[in-house]
């Protein structure tokens, strides 16, 4: 009985992480957290089909950047991945990276630059009616939540996705 009570505390720090992502970041479309191999991979939409060389350059500036991130906290063996997709009309930037250095002050640097570079082509939900004490909550909730998962890769993977301005996560 208690191992029931730990898979589900887990998938509850989990699905907890990946809603306050998705809540507290409107660009990202979708979070999937694999436990098995302690990754995360955070997937933006980009509206209209930018050249390959364009989503390249981001693809490097984005991998440059959290390098040089990684080197001012002091981190080392961080993994980060950037995968670029395009399907007609829309493009998908894909990060992945490995739970064990992810920290909120690192995804909000990607926002950041993907914000720079894509303007009004990157795809966000809109949630202009969050306060900014809420946005000042989630960030909480995800740096206690990444901090919980880096201690506990087990449990189940799981999966977040927006659907007309809702946030819902589901087991793999």
């Amino acid at each position: 009985m208690p191992k029931l009570q730990q898979d589900s505390e887990c998938i509850s720090h989990g699905a907890n992480l990946l809603i306050s992502i998705l809540v507290r970041y409107p660009e990202i479309g979708t979070v999937n957290y694999d436990a098995e191999a302690g990754t995360i991979n955070l997937t933006f939409m980009v509206s209209g089909n930018p050249a390959p060389e364009e989503l390249r350059a981001i693809q490097d500036r984005l991998l440059s950047s959290i390098e040089a991130y990684h080197v001012l906290e002091g981190l080392t063996g961080g993994g980060a991945d950037v995968r670029c997709s395009a399907c007609d009309s829309v493009a998908m930037l894909t990060l992945r990276r490995d739970m064990d250095t992810l920290s909120r002050g690192e995804i909000a640097l990607v926002i950041a630059l993907l914000k720079e570079a894509l303007q009004d082509r990157l795809v966000a939900d809109d949630n202009d009616a969050i306060l900014e004490e809420d946005l000042l909550v989630q960030d909480e909730v995800i740096g206690t939540m990444l901090e919980s998962m880096r201690k506990d890769h087990s449990g189940n993977g799981l999966i977040g996705i927006r659907e007309d301005g809702r946030v819902l996560v589901f087991n793999k």
